[in-house]
């Protein structure tokens, strides 16, 4: 794996890839990451989530590759992806699409273990009643995804 870093409104942001895909990202700068891309889908990344923050881009296409996690976590992180732009959905509603109406807790252990996140956008995943708990990255950069997000629905609802 490579990583990359890039500076955002949430601080540095690292990036991994594997030369195919994108493998990972993390809140933070990961040592030894490089300050320019390295190969295609980090040059496509970077950019891409340059222009997310800029508010020029709602839906990623830069190719991902999860090599882990249980089936149930497969299930929520693609649930995830499903998830529209300023848009949010509970863990319960979560629970209940991926077929186990129980399984609001586990929704929130799989968004934790999320190893794309922003990407694959567990901070989409709110509580019961929108309320806004728990993030990996801390939830004043849930916040601030969950803004942008609004404003830039709201730009192109009204525009």
């Amino acid at each position: 794996m490579r990583w990359t870093v890039l500076d955002s409104p949430i601080g540095e942001f690292s990036v991994a890839t594997d030369g195919t895909s994108v493998c990972g990202t993390h809140f933070g700068r990961v040592d030894a990451a490089a300050a320019e891309p390295e190969d295609d889908p980090a040059r496509q990344a970077v950019a891409e989530l340059r222009a997310y923050f800029a508010g020029e881009l709602t839906d990623f296409t830069v190719p991902v590759r999860i090599p882990r996690g249980s089936d149930f976590e497969r299930a929520v992180w693609r649930e995830m992806t499903r998830i529209p732009h300023g848009e949010t959905l509970t863990y319960g509603e979560v629970a209940r699409l991926v077929g186990d109406p129980g399984a609001a807790r586990a929704v929130g252990v799989a968004c934790n273990r999320n190893p794309v996140p922003v990407i694959v956008p567990c901070h989409r995943i709110v509580g019961a009643g929108g309320k806004l708990v728990g993030f990996g990255g801390g939830l004043d950069r849930k916040v601030h995804l969950l803004e942008l997000e609004a404003r830039i629905a709201l730009q192109r609802a009204w525009s």
